[in-house]
Formats: structure tokens, sequence, C-alpha cells
């Protein structure tokens, strides 16, 4: 392997700067949501049409290969990556009977200038990103394709690997079981798909290899006196070229989550302290020792509660002697037992806390909770109690994501997003028109004054839909909530699929038959799930895929994500919002006020809205 392992240096803009850097963003929207000189792109990429289809397969390959010359002479010029497009195009039409839209080549386009694109959902990102790919990789550059889970990596990685196979190019795939000695040979080939977690990790492991060793003469210099070097150890060559699927979600949701390799630290001392504060943690009264801040999710404990833990813990040992430490640990106790809720935040599988991702209702494998709040939970649901661990190695993805040569990506959600997006990683949103005009219908929102008589509306929405035999996705927002619903349509004899956390491993034969006509499917979140809801004929004459949404996510982009799974490709679809008047589910600052109100009300006429 060589040395030279390229990467961007980190830069960050502050003051001036960066408020030049925000007014150069706004400048630029209008130029970026013009559509002209990708319409001119596509009609260049169709002229090839005829040329590229008389080739034959070696034909095909050797004009493929040619390219690699004036693609680094002259760059990602319009003229060279039509040809390049039209070469992958015809490879994709041979390979695996499929050709781009104009649409995708749109996206394609996008992404090779280093940008986001923003598909609607089921617009083919899996067949676009081929484009983007299979042209850098022509350049001889290394590309990483990124997924959000090891079971669209593979998925993506042996799908599209023909493709790339026609144009004389390699695949590579990392994923969570592939074990650490093959993983170099994964790396090196042209174009390796895998999912943002164990790139980073191995990113941290090479990091760990060098050590200080970041200049290439040294590590040139090294292989003079001695074998094995550190080179010979890296897995990676370096960061040149990323495209990410679910951009959105890895560049923004995830951005700050750090990534730790550690090592086992602490002992039975440790767990026995933690076991003592929970303890202790139950001694304190919500409101007389301690006040809890639901929307910013944290514990404050007051004098009285300080003073209640220090003569409580006076018996207990050394480690308690510390005030800081003695409130920091109970503090956690408190949070773990006030704040983190089974089968919201975690599910317990197999005698061990899972998180769960709270955007994607997947769950986090490998991943902790910092700060013995992980041990907490444990000691909460009476499971085994594992160790805390040492940092030895850590970065988060954004400061990871920056040190990207080019970084660009593709999603059905950005705009909402844009301008940080632009701040923190200079990337520009340019929303891709769809293949087929959008058939999406939304109906009125409706609000029901409690949860119990929102619960019996879905009830009985989802009753009425299975009768006429039009499909349902109903999503909540957590595991319990999906589950109390599952057991309601059990006791009225409806047939259902469940899917959350608890099902992960069987989601994509479940998204997949979602489409078919009278199915209910029950889901926390589909947002990034990867898996085309096809309709079945007969649900395509019903009106299509009914969409109901019982509660409203953080973000409007996964809102936007769920309502995305109908009306795909021109199919006909329906959404609604059912929601109750609890103010925490309401963002708007109106709705919130009638919703205090609501109570008196039995109907409101309001644009767009029912009450109930």
């Amino acid at each position: 392997m060589l040395a030279t392992r390229p990467e961007k240096e980190e830069h960050i803009r502050i003051g001036v700067e960066q408020l030049a850097w925000r007014w150069a963003g706004w400048a630029t929207k209008f130029y970026r949501s013009r559509q002209d000189p990708y319409i001119k792109f596509v009609k260049l990429v169709r002229s090839y049409d005829q040329s590229v289809l008389k080739l034959s397969d070696a034909r095909l390959k050797a004009r493929a290969k040619s390219l690699k010359v004036p693609l680094r002479q002259h760059g990602f010029k319009d003229e060279i990556v039509a040809e390049a497009f039209a070469l992958i195009r015809e490879a994709a039409r041979r390979s695996v009977n499929m050709q781009h839209f104009d649409s995708q080549i749109i996206g394609g386009r996008i992404m090779l200038e280093g940008k986001i694109a923003e598909m609607q959902t089921g617009e083919g990102k899996t067949l676009t990103a081929t484009l983007t790919a299979g042209t850098a990789a022509l350049a001889g550059i290394p590309v990483h394709v990124m997924s959000v889970n090891d079971y669209l990596t593979r998925r993506d990685a042996t799908e599209m690997g023909p493709v790339y196979k026609q144009l004389g190019l390699s695949v590579g795939c990392i994923i969570h079981d592939v074990p650490h000695e093959l993983r170099q040979a994964e790396y090196a080939e042209n174009i390796t798909y895998c999912t943002n977690n164990e790139l980073t990790f191995d990113y941290l492991r090479d990091r760990m290899v060098l050590k200080e060793r970041f200049n290439n003469i040294d590590l040139q210099s090294e292989r003079l006196y001695r074998d094995n070097t550190a080179c010979d150890q890296l897995l990676q060559r370096g960061l040149h070229f990323a495209i990410m699927d679910e951009a959105d979600s890895l560049l923004i949701d995830e951005a700050r989550t750090p990534l730790i390799i550690s090592g086992s630290s602490g002992g039975e001392g440790e767990v026995e302290l933690l076991q003592q504060a929970f303890k202790l943690s139950k001694l304190l009264k919500q409101g007389e020792h301690f006040e809890i801040d639901f929307k910013h999710r944290s514990v404050r404990i007051n004098d009285a509660g300080r003073q209640l833990v220090k003569e409580s813990s006076e018996q207990l040992g050394p480690l308690w002697k510390g005030s800081i430490r003695r409130q920091e640990i109970v503090t956690q106790a408190l949070t773990a037992r006030y704040l983190f809720s089974r089968d919201d935040q975690y599910i317990v599988k197999d005698g061990k806390i899972q998180i769960v991702d709270e955007n994607t209702g997947r769950i986090m494998e490998d991943r902790s909770w910092e700060r013995g709040l992980h041990q907490l939970i444990e000691i909460k649901e009476d499971c085994e109690v594992t160790p805390q661990r040492e940092t030895l190695a850590k970065i988060s993805y954004q400061r990871f994501f920056r040190r990207y040569l080019h970084l660009s990506g593709m999603t059905g959600t950005a705009s909402e997003v844009a301008n940080e997006l632009w701040d923190v990683y200079g990337l520009s949103v340019v929303k891709v028109p769809t293949h087929k005009p959008l058939q999406r219908k939304q109906l009125p929102r409706q609000i029901y004054r409690t949860d119990e008589e929102k619960w019996q509306g879905v009830l009985n929405e989802i009753k009425s839909a299975h009768q006429r035999g039009q499909p349902l996705l109903v999503t909540t927002k957590t595991v319990g909530t999906s589950e109390k619903l599952a057991e309601q349509l059990e006791e009225e004899n409806l047939p259902h699929q469940l899917l959350n956390a608890k099902q992960d491993a069987e989601e994509a034969n479940i998204v997949a038959a979602a489409g078919s006509a009278s199915r209910i499917t029950v889901v926390t979140n589909i947002a990034g799930r990867g898996t085309d809801i096809k309709l079945s004929t007969d649900a395509r004459k019903l009106g299509g895929l009914y969409v109901i949404l019982t509660d409203l996510f953080e973000a409007k982009r996964i809102d936007r994500q769920v309502i995305g799974r109908c009306a795909r490709q021109g199919d006909p679809g329906t959404y609604r919002y059912m929601l109750s008047a609890d103010p925490m589910f309401l963002k708007s600052p109106v709705l919130r006020l009638l919703a205090r109100f609501s109570q008196y009300l039995v109907t409101i006429k309001f644009p767009g809205y029912q009450w109930f």
C-alpha cells in the first residue's frame, strides 16, 4: 500500500470569515436552483446513445479505460463526463437491465460537482450513485460509497457490482462482519461500499497505527530499514472521494456523535459505585430534591438533594468523598431512571441494552452511552453490568467527513438543513426533478383532544382503509407505541406486520410487502430504510399506499422521509397526520394555543385540519 494517504486539513471559519462564507452561500442559492445547465448536460449524454449501443462488451470496457487520461488532465468537464455517463448507462442496461433516467443523470452530475442531490424517495438513488462513483473510479480516484447500515451496503454492492465489472472496475464491501485481515483488500478496490460506522472506525484504527507519523516522507523512509512498516498495516488509502446515501442523516443527525475506540477500564469497585449511586437516587424525590427539564433532557439536583446525597453516602467509602464526583454520578442515575425509557431510547435484547436510533428506528450496533450512563441503565433493567471503557481514539462524524477531498451525497430531504450543510461542509443542495409527475395527496390533519381518543381514531381509520383493501403504513415514534397499536390490532383481529428495532433483521421483507392490497404495516420510523414499497395492481387501483403519521418527529425532514414512502415513481398515494392535542406533539405556536382550548371545542373549521 502506498504511503500517501491524502485527506483535507480541517479549517474552522470564525468571525468575519464565517459571515462572508454564509453570504456566499445565500448568493449562490439562485444559481444552484437553475436547471438549464443540467438539462443541456442530459442532452449531451444522450447524444452518445447510438455510438455506445454499437460497442461490443470488450470495446465498451476499452473505451471506458481510455477516459482515465482525459479525466485526469482536464477534470470533470461536461464533454468528458457526458461520455463516461453514457458508457456507465449502457453498462447498466447490459448488466442489470436498468438504464438511468434523465433525473438520475442530473443527480449523478450534481454529486460529481461535490454537491448534495435532493432526490425524492423512490427515484432510484442506488443506481444514480453508479454514475458518480463510476466516473471518479475511471479517473483513478478511490471511491467510498456510504450507506447507513449493513443490509443496504451489502445489497447495493451486490446489485451494482455487475455495472462496474462491465466497465473493468472492481468493487469492495465493508460491513460489520468483514474480518480485519480482509479489509485492506476491500479498501484497495476501485470502489468500496461501506457503512459510515465501519469506515470511521477503520480510519481511527489507522490513526492508532500511525500515531504521530503523518509525514509521507517519514512513512516512505521507514521501508528502507524495516519490514512490516506502518504503511503495510494501514487499512485505507486515504480520504479521496465520498458519496453518501441519506446524506442529511449522516451529515446532520449523527454529525456530532463521537466515534470511540476504547479499552476496558475500571472493575468491581466501579460497578459497586454505580450500584450504590442507583440506590441513592431512589432516596431523592422529584420537586423536593431535584428538578427534571424534559425539553432539554436534563436533571438538576438542588441544595436539599445534594445534602441528602452527602449524608447518605458518608459510610459508602472513599470514592464518595468528592462532592463533584458524588453529584455527577447520582445525576446520571436519575437521568437513567427518568429520561431513558425501555422501548423508547433503548430495548433489551438477549439480556443486553441496545440503543435505538430515534431518527431511523434501528438498533445502533456496538454503541454505548458515556460516563456510566449505559451501566446505570443496565442496573435499572437488571442486566449484566459491562465494564466502562477507556478512550483510545475518538473522532466525530462531522470532523471525519470534512477531511474528504471530495464530499457529495444524495437524499430526499436536504432543503430544511441546506444552510447548515453549507456552513459546516461547504455543500450546496440542488433539487432534482422527479422522473414522473408526483401524484401524492395529503388528507386533512386530524387533531384529537387526548391520546386515547387519537388511538381510537387511528384504529377506526385503519379499519376503514382495510375494508376497502387499501394498503396502510402506520408510523409511530417509539417501539413502545408501535407495540401498543399492534396489540389493539390483534384484539380487533386485523392482520398486520410490525416493524421496529426488535424486528430489524426482517425489515427488508416487511417493507417490500407493504404495498400489497389490504396490507397493514406498523413501523416506528421508515426513514432511510432503502427498500422500495412496490404496489400490487389491486393496490394501485385502490389509491396506492396510505401513510398515517401518528406523531411529529423532531425534524420535519423525518416526517417528509416517512411521507415519501407513498406515491413513488408516479404511483398514486395519500398520507395523513393523526395527532393528539397534547402541546408536546404540536410544533406550531398557533396550534399549541388552539390545543389549550380544544377541550371546549367539538369541531374547528381550520384549513387543512380537523379537530375532534
